[in-house]
């Protein structure tokens, strides 16, 4: 059984076409990246596998279950841009937030919050408050809150998108680590080709409004994936092929004018 089954899915708000319906699966241990230009419904369709949104028309299984009851079951983590972390509790506490939640619901979870906090550099950290760090030492918190809650499928929308640049290459690197260690189902949204290109087994390139998929582009890059990778012509290759599909899908050659000449 596929993590993600989505059929036939569209979204309408109000007058406006959001989602155009969409057919899309992603296997288990999957990086699945969502790619397109700004409002072509990247952050609405993984909303709504989330269940945080509902498909105007078309349907959507996670692990076999409706979104909503994925949900309940926890087997859905969400990492959104915003790191979110509560002022008042500890970078340790912060990381177990989701799991004292989960207990007093009787869900428990194999995933160690301390062990995850020495993988990001947080160790010494763990009784600092959210004020106290950088803004991507907080989005390792977020992240590590997400994996401690052991969930099978990850879903991030541009959770890096705020930070700069330098600070972006090296959580992609991180995340990478973590993904390929603990074999979690991810789709993540972005907007950059880099991103998209080292995190993804696949990348789905999606057109303008209303969203539809254009394109699903294969990353035949070998795993393990290091920091080195980024330097290889292998890389530049997958990106000038990411790059060619989002201008196709856009309607703009390589040059970055429309299709038209003008």
């Amino acid at each position: 059984m596929s993590a993600v089954v989505v059929e036939r899915v569209s979204k309408q708000f109000g007058s406006v076409k959001a989602l155009a319906p969409v057919d899309l699966s992603i296997e288990r241990r999957e990086v699945v990246t969502l790619l397109g230009p700004s409002g072509c419904g990247k952050t609405t369709l993984l909303r709504i596998i989330a269940g945080l949104e509902d498909a105007t028309e078309g349907n959507v299984l996670v692990d076999g279950l409706p979104p909503a009851a994925a949900r309940a079951a926890k087997r859905i983590g969400l990492v959104p841009q915003a790191p979110g972390l509560l002022p008042w509790r500890t970078v340790r506490a912060n990381t177990r937030l989701l799991l004292d939640v989960n207990r007093r619901a009787g869900t428990v979870s194999n995933a160690d919050p301390e062990a995850l906090l020495a993988d990001v550099g947080l160790e010494g950290f763990a009784d600092a408050y959210p004020h106290e760090l950088s803004g991507g030492m907080q989005q390792r918190v977020a992240l590590v809150r997400a994996f401690a809650l052991d969930a099978p499928l990850l879903l991030m929308d541009e959770p890096f998108a705020a930070l700069d640049e330098m600070t972006r290459e090296d959580m992609r690197h991180l995340l990478n680590t973590l993904c390929e260690r603990t074999g979690a189902t991810v789709l993540f949204v972005t907007h950059s080709l880099a991103e998209a290109a080292f995190l993804s087994d696949r990348v789905v390139v999606m057109t303008s409004r209303p969203g539809r998929i254009h394109a699903i582009v294969d990353v035949d890059l070998a795993r393990p994936r290091t920091a080195e990778l980024e330097d290889d012509p292998s890389f530049f290759a997958v990106e000038t092929r990411l790059r060619a599909a989002l201008h196709q899908g856009s309607g703009r050659d390589g040059s970055g004018r429309d299709g038209s000449g003008r």
